[in-house]
């Protein structure tokens, strides 16, 4: 059972009215591959699919719910900084500025600076927000994350909060309004916080002995082929890369040394794909003369 709060997270206020434009940016970490509609399906489906021990389940639910809220304070904010876009569109036609020729459509420019606004935004949204990125397409469940392994979920749990901040700062970096910042510094918290839950939760999975690296860590190593476990292999020009901790020393699973390959060869054979069935209709080996029969396929 979930139940709202009707006052938000935190304060969700454009200070200086509406700003179409940035309305359209902030979409991206509301609707996009790494924004907060991802991060909340992402937790609550690996807090309900859960078979782990409770405290797990109980804390991604917990985060999986306040991330519930920052979808619907970045919501507000963007339906905020589109309440006066009809009126401001019509002041800047009027006033014959840049903005107001692109809008009336005259400047061969206009492609580039149309791209500031999205016109679905007033068509099919009412000046409200959209489950959408900031080029207008859809939210979709492929971006997230339920395997059903805790430990490779939160791995790709630190990798979302990672993106997902760094986008917020850039975010906070465009901003110009003292509202939008206000809401974006709580937000930008609140991602340090999870990252950092995140590598807690990693070292606390381990340290139970629940898994570990390599993760799973309950497949039999002596399925898997250990002479290359451990190898890196040099596959661009240049030999940089062998002069980091992933080509020499111990590994950071403990089960051997890294050691590192200057010139991989080959441990396979060239590939050669057999004939397939005519009716497939592919390219031969050899000339085929065309067939001469309208009611069936030549058949060689």
């Amino acid at each position: 059972m979930f139940y709202h709060v009707k006052e938000t997270q935190y304060r969700a206020k454009p200070a200086d009215g509406s700003d179409p434009a940035y309305a359209r940016k902030l979409q991206e970490i509301l609707g996009g591959q790494f924004g907060e509609m991802s991060v909340m399906m992402q937790y609550l489906f690996q807090g309900w699919n859960c078979r782990g021990p409770a405290k797990y389940k109980d804390m991604l639910l917990d985060i999986g719910t306040e991330e519930i809220g920052h979808v619907e304070m970045l919501s507000y904010m963007i339906a905020q900084l589109l309440e006066s876009f009809p009126e401001d569109q019509e002041a800047a036609v009027k006033s014959g500025s840049m903005v107001g020729e692109v809008l009336k459509g005259h400047k061969p420019s206009e492609t580039m600076m149309a791209a500031a606004f999205n016109p679905q935004h007033f068509i099919a949204n009412g000046l409200g927000a959209a489950p959408n990125d900031s080029n207008g397409y859809p939210w979709v469940g492929r971006y997230i994350i339920s395997s059903g392994n805790l430990l490779a979920d939160f791995r790709a749990n630190l990798n979302a909060e990672s993106q997902g901040r760094l986008q917020a700062v850039r975010m906070y970096e465009l901003a110009t309004d003292s509202g939008v910042r206000d809401m974006l510094h709580f937000m930008i918290a609140r991602d340090t916080m999870h990252q950092n839950q995140w590598m807690a939760a990693i070292e606390d999975i381990i340290a139970e002995g629940l898994d570990g690296t390599p993760c799973p860590f309950n497949f039999p190593l002596e399925k898997e082929m250990q002479e290359v476990s451990g190898q890196f292999w040099n596959h661009s020009r240049g030999t940089e890369s062998a002069e980091g901790a992933w080509a020499q020393g111990e590994r950071p699973d403990g089960l051997g040394q890294f050691t590192y390959l200057a010139s991989p060869t080959p441990l396979g054979d060239e590939p050669v794909l057999g004939p397939v069935a005519p009716s497939v209709h592919g390219t031969a080996k050899m000339p085929v003369p065309p067939s001469t029969d309208e009611t069936k396929p030549y058949l060689g």
